[in-house]
C-alpha cells in the first residue's frame, strides 16, 4: 500500500504537491517520488515497499518512452500471471506489480481493469495527450479522493492531504444529518466534506482540458447473473473451497513479513485453517485483541483455534484507560466518523505488528455479506443495518433540530436482484457494511505504515457466493451454512458452529461508566462547536442522562456524538 497524489491543470504545482505528500507520508515512509509535467500536471507517490523492494520499482513509474506516468496504491495479486501474458509485447525492467499494471494499460487501455485481481487506486498521466486516467478497484478497498478548485483537479489517498492545499472545506451537512438520523456514512461518491468527493468503487475517471468524466467499469449484477447457480451443494462447496485457497495463495505474494488478524468467529477460524494449508506459512504470527472482560472477549475461542496449529499468537490487550489517547489519534487518521471502541482496540493490532516488523496483515472481512451472516438476514422484512442492536433503534433523531433533521434523507439503496436477501447483501457490500469497514481499515493500517489484505473479498468468490441458492446460505436456521460446512472439514465442531458475536468490547458499559468523563467531554465539545446549532441541547442531555441511568440497549447513538465531538468539536471540519 502507498499514497498517491496528483494536481492536474495549468500552473506551478510543486509546492502544493509537497504539502499533499507530507500530509500522507505515513502511508509510504520508504520512498517519496515526484513527477512534474511543467504547467500541466504534478504526480506524487508515498511508497510502502511490499513487492520488488528495489529502487527501480519506485513511483511515479514511467514506460521506456516517458509518455506514461503511473502512481499506484494497492496490489495486483495476479501480476505474475499477467506478466507472462504481456511478456511477448513488453520488455520488463522490474519484478514489480506496478510495471505489470502500466504494461497492461499500454496494451489494453481502460479494458485492462477487467484483467486485474487486486485492490487498487491508481492514476496514469499521458504526457503526450495531456490527459489523466484513474481507476478504483471493484469493492473500493483502496481510496481515491478528489476535488476541483479554480479549474484545477486535485486527488490524493486521504482527505486531510487534500485539505492541506484546499483548507476551506465545509462539512457536508446532508451527509452529517444522515449519519446522526440514520447511521449512514454517505453514498459511494460522497464524503463528510462538501467539496471533497470519492471516486466510487468499480469506476474510472478521465480528465482532459478541464473536463471530468466518471464511468462504471465493473457491473456486479451482470457478473453474478452470468454464473449458473449450483443445484448440487457438494459441487458448490468444492468450487468455493478452490476459490478460497487460490485467493489466499495470491495474497501471500510479498517480499516482506506477513501476519494475520484473528477473532473468535467462523471467518477467522476459516482464515487460520486456510493459512495452514500452505506449508511455508504455518509459522506466521496471528494477532488478536482482548479487553479482559470475559463477557465480550473472544480470546478463549482464539486460543482454542490457535492451539491446533504452530502459529505464534500475539495477544494485544486494550483497556479503558487507553481510549482517550487512542481515539484522538484514530480520529485524526480517519478524517470522518468511525465505528466505535472495537475499532480502537483493533487499531492496536496494527501498532503491534509494525513494532514486530510485520508489514502485511490479512483479515477475514467480507464473509457475512457473501453468506448472509448478520442476524437481520433472518428477517426478510428487516431494514436494519447494525448487527446486535436489539429491538430499539440505534439512532436518536429527536436530539436534532428540525431544520438540520430536514436535511436528512433516509437512504434508499438500489435493489438489482429479485430476491430480497440478495438485495440486503448487495446493500451491505456496496453501501453500508463493507465501505465503512474498508475505509476504516485502510486508514488505520496506513496510520501505522502496514498493509492490510482482504482475501475474502476476491471478486471471484463474492460473485460466486451471490449466485448460489438462498438455502446454501441459510439452512434450517443456520447462517453461513456452506461456509460452515467447509470449515467442518478443517476445524473442531465447536468452532464450526460458534455463534456470531457482534460486540467485542464493553463499549456500552465503558461509555457510561469508566469513560463517563471522556464521553461528557466530547459531548461538551460538540455542543460548544459551530455545529451546536444542529442539536437540541436539552434533548441530547436528556438522552445522555437516560443512558447513564441504564438505558443501554444500544450505545451507537452515544458513540455518534463522541465522534462528532472529536471531529466537529476540534474544528477539524468547520
Amino acid at each position: 500500500m502507498c499514497g498517491i497524489a496528483g494536481i492536474i491543470g495549468t500552473g506551478e504545482h510543486s509546492s502544493s504537491l509537497e504539502k499533499i505528500l507530507k500530509t500522507q507520508s505515513h502511508r509510504g515512509p520508504d520512498h517519496t517520488g515526484r513527477y512534474i509535467d511543467k504547467a500541466f500536471a504534478a504526480l506524487g507517490h508515498n511508497r510502502l515497499s511490499i513487492i520488488d523492494l528495489s529502487p527501480e520499482a519506485h513511483q511515479p513509474f514511467s514506460d521506456e518512452t516517458g509518455r506514461f506516468q503511473l502512481v499506484f496504491n494497492g496490489e495486483i495479486y495476479n501480476y505474475k500471471e499477467l506478466r507472462q501474458e504481456l511478456a511477448s509485447g513488453y520488455i520488463f525492467r522490474t519484478k514489480s506489480d506496478t510495471e505489470v499494471l502500466l504494461a497492461a494499460f499500454i496494451k489494453w487501455g481502460k479494458a485492462c481493469l477487467q484483467h486485474l485481481n487486486g485492490m487498487f487506486a491508481f492514476a496514469i498521466w499521458d504526457s503526450k495527450g495531456k490527459k489523466l486516467f484513474a481507476a478504483r478497484d471493484r469493492f473500493g478497498v483502496k481510496p481515491f479522493y478528489y476535488t476541483e478548485a479554480k479549474g484545477i483537479l486535485y486527488f490524493a489517498s486521504e482527505i486531510k492531504a487534500l485539505q492541506s492545499v484546499i483548507p476551506q472545506t465545509a462539512p457536508n451537512e446532508k451527509v452529517w444529518a444522515n449519519y446522526f438520523a440514520y447511521g449512514s456514512y454517505g453514498m459511494p461518491d460522497e464524503t463528510f466534506y462538501k467539496d471533497i468527493h470519492q471516486l466510487p468503487e468499480g469506476h474510472f475517471m478521465e480528465y482532459s482540458q478541464g473536463k471530468l468524466s466518471i464511468e462504471a467499469w465493473y457491473d456486479f449484477k451482470e457478473r453474478v447473473s452470468a454464473i449458473k447457480p449450483n443445484k448440487d451443494f457438494e459441487e458448490a462447496k468444492a468450487t468455493y473451497f478452490d476459490l478460497l485457497k487460490d485467493s489466499i495463495r495470491l495474497r501471500f505474494r510479498a517480499d516482506v513479513p506477513l501476519g494475520f488478524n484473528l477473532s473468535g468467529g467462523v471467518d477467522s477460524s476459516l482464515l487460520l485453517a486456510l493459512v495452514n494449508l500452505f506449508e511455508n506459512k504455518k509459522n506466521i504470527t496471528a494477532y488478536s485483541f482482548y479487553t479482559g472482560d470475559e463477557r465480550y472477549d473472544e480470546l478463549p475461542w482464539v486460543e482454542q483455534m490457535i492451539a491446533r496449529t504452530a502459529n505464534p499468537l500475539k495477544k494485544v490487550r486494550f483497556s479503558a484507560e487507553e481510549v482517550a489517547e487512542t481515539a484522538a489519534f484514530i480520529s485524526k487518521s480517519q478524517d470522518e466518523p468511525f465505528g466505535g471502541i472495537p475499532s480502537l482496540a483493533y487499531s492496536k493490532i496494527f501498532r503491534q505488528a509494525r513494532q514486530d516488523g510485520v508489514k502485511v496483515l490479512l483479515d477475514g472481512q467480507g464473509m457475512d455479506e457473501q453468506w448472509a451472516g448478520y442476524d437481520y438476514y433472518m428477517n426478510p422484512q428487516s431494514n436494519n443495518t447494525i448487527q446486535g442492536t436489539g429491538s430499539k433503534s440505534a439512532f436518536r433523531p429527536n436530539v436534532l433540530n428540525p431544520d438540520f433533521l430536514a436535511l436528512a434523507e433516509k437512504p434508499v439503496y438500489p435493489a438489482p436482484f429479485e430476491e430480497r436477501i440478495l438485495n440486503l447483501q448487495y446493500r451491505d457490500l456496496f453501501y453500508t457494511k463493507i465501505p465503512r469497514a474498508l475505509r476504516f481499515n485502510d486508514r488505520i493500517s496506513m496510520a501505522y505504515s502496514t498493509e492490510l489484505r482482504e482475501p475474502f473479498l476476491d471478486h471471484r468468490m463474492v460473485e460466486f457466493a451471490f449466485a448460489q441458492p438462498a438455502d446454501f446460505k441459510i439452512h434450517k436456521g443456520v447462517q453461513k451454512y456452506l461456509l460452515r460446512e467447509i470449515l467442518r472439514e478443517l476445524a473442531p465442531k465447536e468452532l464450526t458452529y460458534a455463534p456470531k458475536r457482534p460486540l467485542q468490547t464493553p463499549q456500552r458499559e465503558w461509555l457510561g461508566d469508566e469513560l463517563r468523563e471522556f464521553t461528557e467531554a466530547q459531548l461538551e465539545k460538540l455542543l460548544a462547536s459551530p455545529a451546536a446549532g444542529w442539536f437540541n441541547k436539552k434533548e441530547l442531555e436528556k438522552e445522555w442522562k437516560k443512558y447513564r441511568a441504564g438505558d443501554r440497549e444500544s450505545s451507537f447513538h452515544i458513540w455518534q456524538w463522541v465522534n462528532g465531538g472529536m471531529l466537529l468539536g476540534d474544528a477539524v471540519m468547520l
